[in-house]
């Protein structure tokens, strides 16, 4: 039996890994260590869907940012062999990457081609499949070739080649104007940021692993524990005005002290499930749980799962669920595409409603983010009755945990508030409306950072710093006002460093802006009116694009090309 040492200092070629990937298997790679993550996928506290969009990629620096050094020592028990050299990253399943097993589809000569062409790039799609999960040793062989037919852009990725690539002719595709228009939109993208080459990607991921030791060197990792007290007189000043107006009987100051409590607890939660606080798993988890759920009707659990995606394939019109808003707002053309969402696993329909929103999306934007909370209401229990999360290993309690943590926010708020303390209907209405479009603003916060910013896809040759500061701006505001936006006004440095303290994040910004000059990567910055301004120009401009769309289809449906 091969043992431990002679099984992870085995070197594997890119076909074998490729094999192993058409098979189903969910391959990783990390330090250069060849990870088979199978196992894993059940068990893994940030859901199964993070890991699917790392298969196939070296994922270093995502998972050495978005893990503690203890969970790091963990995936020593996954490594099944090593890589040599810069690993080419392919397309993963989940986004519509085409292998071929070792067994069906070779190219003569293609591990010679597929090893030695570090950078060569062709044109893949980004539709979306979902691998199935196995590591049983009864391994059962998939097909030679596993693919998905859903809609896609043939101008979205830029991939490395596989050998089923290498087997096909490649025929050029037809464009159309949403093509067109993809298209123009990578090309703008290539000409502001850093070469896609490696030696210059390569030269990024160097620089800002080096920042990352420097943020460590300067304890900036460290919680500051004094703002946290800060922040908790604040939420207990909030609170206790709640409580005091709704005694008087004043409804409308109560449900306006309740909303602010509500805006101002959801950095709270941010910062735990992002493990900020105490960078322990278990304790933030736990902070985050009892904080939305308890005091909020919210699930931390359903956001961690979908905000993991997020951080990985940040502004992806077809995998970030972030920017998947439909009906209501679409932040770029291709979402008239209907496209197939990898995290709902649905099409987002362009349908006739959603061509009326989309229309008039610059003027509905603040209407609608009112009752963003409600959806977040529905979106929390989906994910909790339909078991989404994990249901093994060490997060295999929280569903039941926040379940109850449901009931109990219902009673106290929706029994204990609005039944029990309110006097009649309209009396109740009103403060169930002010108390949550109260937190309006959090919305817009959440929005503002990536909702101006490229959707483009450049390709697996990008490096992680470059793709989220690319996709990722900040607010600029005065130290006094951060209390306000907690944490998001830095939604750049957040992405790069993830479990970085919010109240170090004024400080890591001067760093990033140093990091950003030398490498020469645009650091986007708006102030909060401006940002907002380019957001509804945005929103504008899509719609148009939507009106635009919509005449020409009307023109050619009637038979009418204007030659009289």
């Amino acid at each position: 039996m091969e043992t431990w040492a002679q099984r992870t200092s085995r070197v594997l070629s890119r076909r074998e890994i490729e094999g192993l990937i058409a098979d189903g298997r969910h391959i990783v790679i990390v330090d250069n260590r060849v990870l088979k993550v199978d196992a894993w996928l059940p068990y893994h506290p940030g859901g199964d869907k993070a890991i699917k969009h790392m298969v196939g990629r070296d994922a270093t620096d995502e998972v050495h940012r978005f893990h503690s050094a203890q969970t790091l020592e963990l995936t020593n028990r996954y490594q099944i062999g090593r890589v040599e050299g810069k690993w080419v990253n392919f397309v993963p399943p989940i986004q519509g990457g085409v292998f071929g097993t070792l067994e069906g589809t070779h190219t003569e000569g293609e591990d010679d081609i597929s090893d030695a062409s570090h950078g060569q790039e062709t044109i893949s799609t980004t539709s979306s499949v979902d691998p199935s999960p196995i590591f049983e040793p009864a391994d059962q062989l998939a097909s030679s070739v596993r693919k998905r037919n859903v809609d896609s852009s043939p101008y979205s990725s830029t991939s490395s080649v596989s050998s089923v690539e290498l087997d096909g002719p490649q025929m050029p595709p037809k464009m159309t104007v949403m093509d067109v228009r993809t298209q123009r939109e990578i090309d703008l993208d290539k000409a502001r940021y850093p070469s896609l080459d490696p030696q210059t990607q390569e030269n990024i991921v160097q620089k800002y692993r080096l920042l990352e030791k420097r943020i460590q060197d300067e304890d900036l990792y460290q919680c500051r524990y004094s703002s946290y007290a800060i922040e908790c007189v604040r939420y207990i000043f909030f609170f206790a005005m709640f409580l005091a107006f709704l005694k008087m009987g004043w409804y409308i100051p109560s449900a306006f002290f309740l909303g602010t409590l509500w805006h101002q607890l959801s950095f709270t939660v941010h910062d735990a499930g992002h493990m900020g606080i105490t960078h322990g798993f278990h304790t933030d988890t736990l902070i985050g749980m009892l904080v939305a759920d308890y005091m909020g009707g919210l699930s931390v659990c359903w956001w961690k799962y979908n905000h993991n995606v997020h951080h990985l394939v940040t502004n992806s019109p077809e995998h970030d669920p972030d920017i998947e808003h439909m009906p209501f707002f679409a932040i770029s053309h291709r979402f008239f595409e209907n496209l197939f969402s990898s995290y709902y696993e649905r099409v987002m329909s362009y349908d006739a409603f959603a061509k009326f929103m989309i229309h008039y999306q610059d003027t509905l934007y603040y209407i609608i983010l009112c009752f963003g909370r409600f959806n977040l209401y529905r979106l929390s229990w989906v994910y909790l009755l339909t078991g989404q999360g994990p249901r093994k290993g060490p997060a295999w309690w929280h569903r039941y945990f926040e379940i109850v943590g449901q009931i109990f926010f219902w009673t106290w708020f929706g029994y204990g508030v609005i039944y029990k303390s309110i006097d009649g209907g309209w009396n109740r209405f009103i403060f169930i409306m002010i108390s949550h479009v109260i937190t309006m603003p959090l919305h817009v916060q959440i929005t503002l950072s990536h909702f101006a910013m490229s959707t483009a896809d450049l390709g697996t040759t990008e490096s992680f710093p470059q793709k989220m500061l690319r996709t990722t701006m900040d607010v600029n505001c005065p130290q006094w006002l951060d209390f306000f936006h907690g944490g998001l006004q830095f939604q750049a440095i957040h992405h790069l460093f993830p479990r970085m303290p919010r109240h170090n994040l004024r400080r890591t910004q001067q760093l990033v802006r140093e990091f950003c000059n030398e490498v020469d990567i645009p650091y986007a910055t708006y102030g909060f009116i401006e940002g907002n301004q380019v957001v509804i120009g945005k929103l504008g401009d899509v719609g148009r694009q939507a009106a635009i769309l919509a005449q020409c289809q009307k023109t050619i449906a009637e038979g009418d090309f204007g030659m009289h």
